[in-house]
C-alpha cells in the first residue's frame, strides 16, 4: 500500500510496522472512547463559537487557505488527515528547506519559525490552532491523550523502539505536551510517550 506526505516534494513512503505490533489495551479500550467522543463534541462545539473570529483574523492576516491539512500517522502507521488552523504562511511547506531545524533526530522545530504569521503565534500559544483536531478524534483517528501524532518524514525513519509509539491514537495532549512540547528539542526525549506506553493499569489505559 502506497503512503504518501502531504508535502509536494515528498516521495511516497511504504509504512510497515513491525511483524510483532500489539495494540495498546487503550487503543481498544471502551471507556477511554468514550470520554473521546463526548470530550470531541464538547470541543467541536468550542470550535463552531470560534471558528467565525479566527477564519476572519486568519484571512485578515495573510493569504491562503484557513485550514492546513497534513497526513500524519496514527495507529499502526495508518495514514490520515489532520487538520488545523492555519497558522502558517500559505507555502510554508515549500520554503521548510530555508528554515534552520534547532531539533535534534527526526523532529523539526525552530523557536522563532519565520513562517509563522502574527495570528499564528497566538493560534498557536492558546493551542486554539488545534480546535478542528476534535474531528479527527471524534472520527476515531485520533485520541485526547495519547502521543504526539508524527509525519510521514519521521515515520520512515523508525526504529522498532520509536513504533512503540504508534500502538496507541495519538492525542491532541499527552505527556510530551504537558512536559513542555515547546522545550523539547530531541526525538529521543519523545520517549516519555515510550515509558506511558509501558505502563499498565487503568490510569494509564485510560491517559495513554
Amino acid at each position: 500500500m502506497n503512503r504518501s506526505a502531504i508535502e509536494p516534494d515528498s516521495e511516497a513512503v511504504l509504512v510497515l510496522p513491525p511483524l510483532n505490533c500489539s495494540p495498546h489495551p487503550s487503543a481498544v479500550c471502551l471507556i477511554k472512547r468514550t470520554i473521546d467522543v463526548l470530550g470531541s463534541l464538547i470541543g467541536l462545539s468550542i470550535f463552531a463559537l470560534l471558528f467565525l473570529p479566527i477564519a476572519i483574523a486568519i484571512k485578515l492576516d495573510s493569504a491562503g487557505a484557513i485550514f492546513y491539512k497534513q497526513e500524519r500517522y496514527g495507529l499502526h502507521g495508518k495514514p490520515f488527515t489532520m487538520c488545523k488552523f492555519r497558522s502558517m504562511v500559505h507555502n510554508a511547506d515549500e520554503l521548510k528547506a530555508l528554515v534552520p531545524n534547532e531539533a535534534k533526530g527526526l523532529i523539526f522545530k525552530n523557536e522563532q519559525d519565520p513562517r509563522i504569521t502574527r495570528v499564528g503565534r497566538f493560534l498557536r500559544r492558546t493551542s486554539l490552532d488545534e480546535l478542528p483536531q476534535f474531528w479527527n478524534v471524534l472520527k476515531g483517528e485520533m485520541s485526547l491523550v495519547g502521543t504526539r501524532p508524527p509525519t510521514a518524514d519521521e515515520v520512515k525513519h523508525y526504529s522498532d523502539r520509536h513504533w512503540q509509539r504508534l500502538n496507541v491514537k495519538p492525542g491532541l495532549t499527552g505527556e510530551w505536551q504537558v512536559s513542555g512540547r515547546s522545550s523539547i528539542k530531541d526525538f529521543e526525549k519523545l520517549s516519555i510517550s515510550i515509558c506511558a506506553i509501558k505502563r499498565s493499569g487503568i490510569r494509564f489505559t485510560i491517559w495513554c
